[in-house]
């Protein structure tokens, strides 16, 4: 037989799962945070290893903002 169960939106009577809507948002959001992070540390680094140093100075320089960001945004 067919299943008869609320399976609509929460205002016609279908449950709903918060803990797993907080865990998604909070995944997006360090998702959000640390890929930001990454690719500003990325693009700084090129430019001064292009710039201003070489490979190893823009690595150095990556591996820096990295660990000071990550610092910060925790």
């Amino acid at each position: 037989m067919a299943d008869h169960s609320p399976t609509g939106p929460v205002e016609l009577g279908a449950k709903m799962d918060y803990a797993e809507h907080d865990r998604t948002y909070t995944g997006f959001l360090m998702l959000a945070k640390y890929g930001s992070l990454f690719c500003a540390a990325v693009l700084l680094a090129m430019a001064f290893g292009f710039f201003a140093g070489g490979f190893f100075s823009g690595f150095v320089l990556f591996v820096l903002i990295l660990a000071v960001g990550a610092f910060i945004l925790r």
